[in-house]
């Protein structure tokens, strides 16, 4: 059965994307603009959760106040969007891409990242072809993706593409199993991105070092 009853839902920043280090480096510039010491890439992955204001708390020993959130986010977004640039997709990911859909299987991707934006820059690195539908955030930066997930499936289900119980969710956050388990998916973590193995296998869904690997895990959950 496999490929030709499960549905995928990709994550995009940190999964398909592979733009870590875009994401370190403009961390760090924002953090330098507010006054906080600079983070390596091991303790981002350590401390990193969403909602993101709680990160902040995390680094800062308190809440980020509404306005402080505000203008950390804004400038965040400025040098991320600098750095975004020079990225590539990771390592393998279009090619499964184009074979699951060769194979017979659906797939859609939902991201955080803003919709007005996100949706160009699939195209630009000419993989949109490959989802059946393609939905960024929409509302206030910093949340969580459960409530996205639930819209993103519904939309899907409106149009007769998948049922929540043949759906694997691939990403590479702890929010990205939340939100799997929110609308009754299942879901596999990828430890290329932004959290560590050890935060990610605390949630209790498989957890693989490759793409290729999370595709495959995907299909026998659902088999």
């Amino acid at each position: 059965m496999g490929k030709q009853n499960t549905h995928l839902v990709w994550d995009w920043n940190g999964t398909i994307l592979d733009d870590i280090q875009a994401v370190i480096g403009a961390t760090n510039a924002a953090f330098a603009e507010a006054g906080l010491e600079p983070i390596s890439l091991e303790r981002y992955r350590e401390l990193y959760c969403v909602p993101v204001p709680k990160f902040y708390e995390r680094l800062m020993g308190r809440l980020p106040s509404d306005a402080e959130w505000v203008v950390m986010d804004e400038v965040f977004h400025r040098h991320y969007t600098a750095r975004r640039v020079d990225c590539g997709l990771t390592v393998g990911a279009e090619e499964l891409l184009a074979r699951w859909a060769l194979e017979g299987g659906t797939q859609s991707l939902l991201s955080l990242y803003g919709h007005a934006e996100l949706v160009p820059v699939v195209k630009g690195y000419g993989i949109d072809r490959h989802f059946v539908r393609i939905d960024g955030r929409t509302g206030p930066s910093g949340g969580g993706k459960a409530e996205h997930m639930e819209r993103h499936l519904a939309a899907l289900a409106a149009a007769g593409e998948i049922s929540p119980g043949r759906t694997v969710v691939i990403g590479d956050a702890v929010d990205d199993a939340m939100a799997a388990a929110h609308v009754g998916a299942r879901a596999v973590l990828y430890t290329g991105g932004s959290h560590s193995r050890a935060a990610l296998e605390a949630v209790g869904v498989p957890v693989v070092d490759s793409l290729a690997e999370a595709v495959a895990v995907a299909g026998d959950l659902t088999s």
